[in-house]
């Protein structure tokens, strides 16, 4: 937990605070967007929880930071919040939590299947985490978005003989991964499955689309909650802006209602609003292009 030596003069006075280790990732920002705001270098407590679903968030907020930034000056309900994770989304699919100081601490999902439960992208590798994939089948496949995301998938692996899924292009954050995808073209896993590269962001970046509802978006997309937008940021294009920008245009071609980014706010919209959404998108994209 946070030191108290190192609070943030930003912080409102009261219960909960930030300190100086704080990376700015955006985590606590999307789980407790009420209570926690950014300053431009770190994140702070703009507003102290108050209500129990307040608490219950900025709690939460507290366990997945990746640098343990975020504490209390007095008791807190740990005990009881540490068993909310993984956080159930919609149906079958899960936030981990827990997030990694290896992947700049980066989100990753779960998605509980009878045939084999999926971990997408990896958070830390964590006791609680390890007892609760455990309780809910195991691990069976661990799809890696890109290099930057990967932070302790080898060690989920290793634990849950899971097969892990990454493009050639990435496979130096992985190198002894079981299945290497290759190319540009889309690939159908199976059913419910879809992987499709998406290179930009890095060369052999690939999202992830279940049951043409959830796309697990990586680095790729995410939404803008200042702006209610859907968003793509060429600061952090580390490969090649046009390439990011053609590979937003593949995805006109399929739908989902949900975005699930590695960095950034998730958003649930309707399908016929996603796409005119990520045409807008597009568009601004494109015109940046010809600046």
């Amino acid at each position: 937990m946070a030191d108290l030596k190192k609070r943030l003069k930003q912080n409102v006075h009261g219960n909960y605070f930030v300190d100086s280790t704080c990376i700015n990732c955006d985590t606590c920002r999307q789980l407790a967007p009420n209570t926690f705001e950014d300053s431009g270098d770190y994140s702070f407590v703009q507003n102290q929880p108050e209500s129990d679903n307040e608490i219950r968030e900025a709690t939460r907020a507290l366990l997945a930071c990746p640098t343990g930034s975020i504490g209390t000056i007095e008791k807190n309900i740990l005990q009881e919040t540490i068993n909310d994770f993984p956080l159930s989304i919609e149906d079958e699919v899960y936030y981990c939590g827990f997030n990694s100081p290896k992947s700049y601490g980066g989100n990753s999902y779960f998605i509980k299947l009878k045939e084999g439960n999926w971990l997408i992208d990896s958070p830390k590798f964590n006791n609680h985490l390890l007892n609760s994939f455990e309780k809910m089948g195991g691990i069976k496949y661990i799809f890696l978005t890109h290099s930057d995301d990967v932070a302790d998938a080898e060690k989920y692996a290793i634990k849950f003989g899971s097969t892990r899924i990454i493009h050639k292009e990435e496979q130096d954050a992985q190198p002894n991964a079981e299945h290497i995808i290759d190319g540009t073209n889309t690939i159908e896993f199976n059913k419910d499955f879809k992987i499709i590269p998406t290179p930009g962001h890095t060369k052999g970046h690939c999202v992830l689309l279940y049951k043409s509802k959830y796309l697990f978006t990586g680095d790729h997309l995410r939404w803008n909650r200042y702006k209610k937008c859907l968003h793509a940021s060429k600061d952090v294009c580390w490969f090649d802006w046009q390439e990011q920008a053609n590979s937003m245009e593949k995805l006109k071609d399929y739908q989902f209602e949900w975005i699930l980014p590695g960095h950034g706010q998730n958003i649930k919209l309707p399908i016929q609003i996603m796409k005119t959404e990520l045409e807008d998108l597009i568009k601004r994209m494109k015109e940046i292009n010809q600046q």
